[in-house]
């Protein structure tokens, strides 16, 4: 495992920060005390504050009301989806060293700039080239690197696998497993999520945070219990309500008749109740041929693509089926 700054007692804490832009309000009211082996990822909609979040952790922007106290040990590293510049005249390894010759174990031993440059697929000729060499993803990649090469021991990766190729994920991922200190993820890619965190934060709107336990699959099973227990709580108000008007009743009848599904939609019920295995069957073989093909270039970015493909699916399935299954009751 590769050594990271050792944290004190004092990680990060925020106690009621709220932001809002304009009539937009983004966070409100949120406090939490940010342990050292914390790993979370944020979910919400696109807009919804998620990177607003990570800004103010480190101290891009302002919150409007609020603290938020870092430690003195704290070193923070974030990478976000802004585009750096590069100096296109400067050779590779020279821009790693710039931060650090070497980076230390857990055990004690030291592994060179050089050394964690060819973990990340940059092979000892390309380190000794120019940047302007370098392709976008390769720059992305070097970028990442550098972060990780300065030891941080609170780590914020906003939205990686937008930029990221499938070869740096794999490196990133492999990384991620030996980190010894605090993580936090933005990211839509379930496939991600399930491999890097243990906790959801997820945004849902005019400014609130909801905490859920576990990985990414986790928060979609609760959500979906929540669901159903709800739709259940709102069956046995109706059952214990007073009898109604023989209008209001026929009235309650007729929605009742229209939130029940119609042939089509039984239909479409029973198919992705089969295809959500099988997507998630798939995912699981790509995930075998992504480390049995790691060095063919050309094979893992086909591989990635479709598991690009598949978690999108996967993601829009999943939820019309929760939305089918509570109607079915």
């Amino acid at each position: 495992a590769i050594g990271s700054k050792r944290l004190g007692t004092k990680i990060v804490e925020m106690r009621g920060v709220s932001k809002s832009y304009g009539e937009q309000k983004l966070i409100d009211g949120f406090t939490y005390l940010l342990k050292r082996d914390d790993r979370i990822g944020i979910i919400g909609a696109n807009g919804a504050g998620k990177t607003t979040l990570l800004e103010i952790i480190t101290n891009r922007v302002e919150p409007d009301t609020g603290e938020i106290e870092i430690g003195q040990t704290v070193h923070i590293g974030y990478y976000d989806q802004e585009s750096r510049a590069l100096n296109d005249e400067q050779r590779v390894i020279d821009y790693i060293r710039e931060v650090a010759e070497y980076v230390t174990t857990v055990g004690g031993q030291q592994i060179t700039a050089g050394q964690m440059l060819e973990k990340f697929l940059f092979t000892p000729a390309a380190q000794y080239s120019l940047i302007e060499n370098l392709s976008g993803g390769e720059r992305r990649r070097l970028y990442l690197l550098r972060i990780l090469m300065s030891s941080p021991n609170v780590l914020l990766l906003d939205e990686p696998t937008n930029d990221l190729d499938i070869p740096t994920l794999i490196a990133l991922e492999e990384y991620l497993d030996d980190f010894a200190g605090a993580l936090i993820v933005v990211s839509h890619d379930r496939y991600f999520l399930d491999r890097t965190i243990e906790r959801i934060f997820k945004f849902e709107g005019e400014g609130k945070i909801r905490e859920f336990p576990g990985d990414y699959s986790t928060y979609l099973e609760i959500s979906g219990r929540e669901k159903s227990e709800n739709k259940e709580a709102e069956k046995q108000t109706e059952m214990r309500a007073p009898a109604k008007t023989e209008k209001s009743s026929e009235n309650s009848s007729e929605k009742s008749e229209s939130k029940k599904l119609t042939f089509k939609e039984k239909r479409e019920l029973e198919t992705l109740e089969m295809e959500i295995p099988e997507t998630e069957k798939r995912l699981a073989e790509i995930e075998h041929e992504l480390s049995r093909f790691a060095a063919d270039a050309f094979k893992v970015n086909e591989l990635f693509i479709e598991q690009q493909k598949l978690n999108l699916q996967l993601e829009t399935d999943t939820e019309r089926w929760l939305e089918l299954s509570e109607r079915a009751g």
